[in-house]
């Protein structure tokens, strides 16, 4: 009898009805990475994107199947599992609709585009019970599990308040370059629920992120890892600010919205403690982002925050007073953890470290920081409601209605 060479185990992996089965949505860029992590387990492709879809598949000796509608590849009762590495507008309606398939899922940050969206998500994942990962690196990086315990064990004492730097938003795009999509992307499906547009390469396909209502800016990306971390650091995964203030400057040309100079300050009640965000902000390290964590008793400085986690001298020494490894062995990415992890936990249906509800609430600090800017003014929030408070057109922004059949 002749079978397929990802039927029998072999060299330590596990054979097909052992190993979990992925859908991979989204296979540009991060999601390639994600291929390479987990190539054992890859089962079927997706992307609105054919040129991205046929070099993914050039990656593997086997045949996949591949699919530009994501529905499609949900329909398969040979996928377990699936990951979604799409732009941030897709996210909350993929991870939906996977887990309402009966999908667990590994969806990359920020979570989501809206708060309602967030919420939605977790819902979602609680009412068909699977699991979900968020793909925010950094609390797989052995430095960050470090820094954690050298917080939480009062080496600075309580910590009152958090400084993170980071790069400025980019300036530029060109709005006249509108013309008709490229043969080989799908123009239509790559905007799904976001507002209609005139395609324009200077949208897509990492500058979605320049864009307000796509991508959100720095603080929307590597905010979500920087902000993660803090989240976890100090105990923040089922809570949020009580108050936000954002300033910024309205780029002067070019296609991109985000603005630049953009400052946010974040007030929480319980526990106490203010987090500022700057950009560019003020370098504490010779690392283009990071923060420093002040406490009563002192203060440490964290540079990167996703794939990327470098202690000050003062953990460094900490961990090896402690025995603790803190940094990752060569070659292999943080993100090959996150993905190991949840597939750990889909198989004993443990919640991951990163579970949506913390990445809901990770990447809602990001969202909130923009609406307070948008608004020109500091905004009031209910954590526990996920509302504004008395302020009715600050909570018009919390949603977006989609567009055409995409809405949640």
């Amino acid at each position: 009898m002749i079978v397929s060479s990802g039927v029998l185990a072999v060299n330590g992996r596990a054979g097909a009805n052992n190993r979990i089965v992925t859908g991979h949505i989204g296979v540009g860029g991060k999601g390639t990475g994600h291929l390479k992590s987990i190539p054992d387990n890859v089962g079927a492709l997706c992307d609105v994107d054919a040129l991205h879809a046929k070099k993914a598949a050039s990656l593997f000796d086997r045949k996949l199947p591949i699919f530009s509608d994501y529905r499609r590849l949900l329909e398969r009762k040979d996928i377990d599992a699936v990951v979604i590495a799409s732009p941030d507008h897709w996210h909350a309606l993929m991870m939906i609709d996977a887990c309402a398939a009966g999908k667990d899922v590994y969806v990359e940050k920020p979570a989501c585009k809206t708060i309602e969206e967030g919420r939605a998500m977790v819902n979602a994942a609680k009412r068909y019970k699977r699991v979900v990962q968020v793909g925010s690196q950094g609390r797989h990086h052995p430095a960050a599990a470090v820094l954690r315990k050298f917080l939480q064990e009062g080496n600075i004492g309580r910590v009152t308040r958090v400084e993170c730097w980071h790069n400025d938003n980019p300036v530029g795009g060109d709005p006249l370059k509108a013309a008709k999509p490229p043969a080989h992307l799908d123009w239509d499906m790559w905007l799904g629920p976001a507002a209609g547009r005139a395609f324009n390469p200077d949208y897509c396909h990492r500058n979605f992120r320049w864009m307000l209502d796509l991508g959100g800016g720095q603080i929307r990306d590597r905010g979500a890892h920087v902000f993660n971390l803090i989240s976890w650091f100090l105990g923040l995964d089922r809570t949020g600010p009580s108050r936000i203030e954002a300033k910024g400057r309205i780029p002067e040309s070019g296609l991109w919205n985000c603005p630049t100079h953009f400052e946010v300050t974040y007030d929480f009640k319980r526990p106490d403690i203010s987090i500022h965000w700057a950009q560019p902000g003020i370098r504490a390290a010779d690392f283009e982002f990071g923060a420093v964590y002040h406490g009563t008793q002192g203060k440490t400085i964290v540079r990167g925050g996703d794939g990327r986690v470098f202690p000050d001298e003062q953990v460094v020494a900490f961990a090896n007073d402690n025995e603790m490894a803190y940094t990752l062995p060569d070659k292999v990415p943080a993100h090959k953890y996150n993905l190991e992890n949840w597939l750990d936990c889909i198989k004993t249906r443990k919640a991951p470290v990163m579970d949506i509800e913390s990445g809901h609430r990770v990447a809602s600090m990001c969202i909130l920081a923009n609406l307070a800017y948008r608004l020109e003014r500091p905004v009031s929030w209910n954590p526990k409601r996920e509302r504004f408070d008395r302020d009715k057109a600050a909570n018009l922004l919390l949603g977006s209605p989609g567009r055409a059949e995409w809405r949640i």
